[in-house]
């Protein structure tokens, strides 16, 4: 019998909450690979169990260029003694350990383009740091022979900058996605209103601030946000301001096995994020495809990626601009109008069962099935 090849996957986040990374791992190991999925632990990290081995850093920095120095040569080292025949790289910030690594090793790298790094909102207003990360992209990316990312803006950016010709493999969820079967107890201030939902992370560009002000126009309804991030208490803050703590309800971060239970509850999905770089502009969201398969109507900004999704499948409505009383008064209209609501259920279901985790797996199949005769 033929030796299964082994790849290494790393990531920088605790891996509790990465479903696409989840995603292509259980790939990988269907197609025949021995994989082990490497990230970092946090102090507030849930445990990980999972069906493949995992293998989680622990970390004197966490946050900023420390970081990320710090927890690539603690990843190069690793990499540099442990058994594997590939290493699968997942954003920039990985990929100088892997890089290096499999240069050292002469061992296959494939690169996961999560999102146009170079562009993130972190980095818009930091011209210095920045441009480090353009260098390292500028040095590596080009040498780089398998690679893909999450949408066709982003592959013809890099395409276009690099001559890099990427493949795209969407973060879609699996056709068959088992629901969690946990009992969702949510307070008293829920019951019987309206679910405005927003899920993923709680950083600057997404549109919670301004739908946490819509709120106060809005009746019937509470608006839910499932995650954490930069400016989760400054959200938190705003919403005592306004006195709108029966209004707006923070869960906090949900393993991704947990957070479909949750999504199924409401009424409306978020995804409003602003054009605040090339990054969102050509942002095509996790959580987009979650509440598509939750049959869930969304509200979202006219982004490319994302009108092209919501206008082909006419699953929801757009906002034209992030105007607080604008917002409110697109809420208020999807969840009073019971005909066009119908209709983006309908609708739902098609789009559900056309965009599969099923069909995105083949183009992992095309990159990664060639690897093992190599």
């Amino acid at each position: 019998m033929t030796e299964r090849k082994k790849i290494i996957v790393s990531v920088t986040n605790d891996l509790v909450a990465d479903s696409r990374v989840h995603k292509i791992v259980e790939s990988l190991t269907e197609l025949g690979f021995d994989a082990l999925l490497v990230g970092r632990k946090l102090k507030n990290s849930f445990p990980v169990k999972r069906e493949y081995e995992t293998k989680r850093f622990r970390l004197i920095f966490n946050k900023g260029f420390l970081f990320y120095a710090c927890y690539n040569i603690r990843l190069f080292f690793f990499l540099l003694f442990a058994k594997a025949d590939i290493f699968l790289s997942n954003d920039l910030d990985t990929l100088p350990a892997n890089f290096v690594a499999s240069k050292i090793r002469k061992k296959k790298l494939v690169y996961d383009s999560h999102e146009y790094f170079t562009e993130v909102p972190e980095l818009i207003n930091r011209p210095k740091i920045k441009r480090i990360w353009e260098r390292i992209e500028e040095g590596i990316l080009p040498k780089i022979k398998y690679s893909y990312t999450v949408c066709n803006s982003i592959a013809d950016v890099y395409n276009e900058k690099y001559g890099v010709e990427m493949k795209v493999v969407r973060n879609i969820p699996e056709c068959e996605l088992l629901m969690s079967k946990i009992n969702v107890v949510l307070p008293e201030t829920v019951k019987n209103k309206k679910i405005i939902l927003y899920q993923g992370s709680v950083n600057t560009g997404r549109g919670t601030e301004h739908v946490i002000e819509a709120m106060q126009y809005v009746s019937n309804a509470v608006f839910i946000i499932i995650g954490n991030g930069d400016i989760k208490e400054k959200l938190q803050q705003k919403v005592n301001d306004l006195k709108l703590e029966k209004k707006v309800l923070f869960i906090g971060r949900l393993p991704f096995d947990k957070l479909p239970a949750y999504t199924k509850l409401a009424d409306i999905g978020i995804s409003l994020e602003e054009n605040t770089g090339l990054n969102y502009y050509y942002a095509l969201p996790n959580k987009l495809f979650d509440y598509i398969r939750a049959n869930l109507p969304v509200l979202v900004s006219r982004l490319p990626e994302i009108e092209s999704i919501v206008k082909t499948y006419d699953i929801g409505c757009f906002i034209e601009d992030h105007n607080p009383k604008h917002i409110a008064e697109k809420i208020n209209y999807m969840l009073n109008s019971s005909e066009e609501y119908q209709k983006w259920k309908e609708n739902l279901k098609k789009a559900s069962a056309e965009l599969c985790w099923e069909d995105e797996e083949q183009v992992l199949k095309d990159i990664f099935i060639p690897l093992k005769d190599l």
